[in-house]
């Protein structure tokens, strides 16, 4: 898709072209029609961003925006790591088979320039010289990452400045209200089952060359302000990264929890490096004696649920939770 300020000087040409022909209503009734298809938007960045129409042929650099574009009924022709978001995201999972752009790190740009997309949707995650590329071959959106100051609020900025480039608006505003009332029954749930106010402590680790490093998800976590919201008590008293609220510790560092804690994890059969809890973690003496660990309060929620992902990944993330928490 070219640009608005390409396509419109364009039409200004072809309706002086057919003005002189005598055939003005054909001409003026299209320029008209194209007027007010155009889109014209801001993106997270704050550069503004003009398509000749709702965007269709879209390219995603990271996984929370491909899962936004299928949630709002766009499929991505290009998605970054194929093999990896139907690794760990089938909360939301693909519908057609985009092709391949390389890492979320490092998209190809020549791969992306052969699909010949009418947008791309960038992570603010990107390095700014792989984005100037970017604009050389279409479009391009930025998305905020993440933010640990409302990570909520985030998801759906995200998701509506991908909705109004792809004019399906009211996808957006159909999957905000399923996300509520998804809130509002898990909340439910844990109140009629007398846990809200329960500390919960959610992470996720990962064994490089034996060591295992575990990541916690603070409050200023997408999964933290999940929890919050239902009503739970983040446990974490570490600090947080600032735009996604992660925190760092060892198996010596979970002993600072509460003892009622109940702890929750994702961890992914498809990546054997997720998952150090059900693995080296079993004949820890620091983890075995845990008393959350002694009490049977640790739960490994399904592979799937991608922890930065969108609604759908989070709606997933509270049925398991409660599930979890109330079985």
């Amino acid at each position: 898709m070219r640009r608005l300020l390409l396509t419109a000087a364009t039409t200004t040409a072809a309706a002086l072209t057919l003005a002189a022909c005598g055939t003005t209503e054909p001409a003026a009734d299209s320029a008209q029609k194209k007027t007010s298809e155009a889109i014209s938007l801001t993106d997270s960045t704050g550069a503004k961003v003009k398509l000749d129409g709702p965007a269709k042929k879209v390219v995603a650099t990271e996984w929370n925006e491909v899962e936004s574009l299928i949630t709002l009924g766009v499929d991505p022709v290009g998605v970054a790591d194929v093999k990896g978001y139907k690794t760990w995201d089938t909360a939301v999972p693909l519908k057609n088979e985009p092709k391949d752009i390389g890492t979320r790190g490092e998209p190809s740009m020549d791969t992306i320039a052969s699909l010949s997309p009418d947008l791309i949707v960038a992570s603010s995650d990107l390095p700014d010289a792989a984005v100037k590329q970017l604009r050389k071959i279409a479009p391009v959106l930025e998305i905020k990452s993440a933010d640990a100051s409302d990570q909520i609020g985030q998801m759906f900025t995200n998701l509506d400045l991908i909705a109004k480039a792809t004019g399906t608006a009211d996808k957006a505003e159909a999957a905000r209200k399923s996300f509520e009332a998804k809130v509002a029954e898990g909340k439910k749930t844990l109140a009629d089952a007398k846990l809200a106010g329960t500390d919960v402590a959610f992470a996720d680790g990962y064994v490089t060359s034996n060591q295992v490093s575990l990541r916690p998800y603070t409050s200023g976590s997408l999964i933290g302000a999940v929890n919050e919201q239902l009503s739970l008590k983040n446990a974490w008293k570490v600090k947080g990264d600032p735009a996604y609220g992660l925190g760092t510790t060892d198996v010596e560092g979970l002993t600072a929890l509460p003892k009622d804690v109940q702890f929750a994890y994702i961890g992914n059969d498809g990546d054997k490096s997720s998952n150090p809890f059900s693995g080296q973690l079993k004949k820890n003496a620091v983890w075995t004696s845990l008393p959350f660990v002694k009490a049977d309060r640790v739960h490994r929620l399904p592979d799937g649920i991608w922890m930065f992902g969108g609604p759908g990944s989070m709606e997933a993330y509270i049925d398991a939770l409660v599930g979890a928490l109330t079985k």
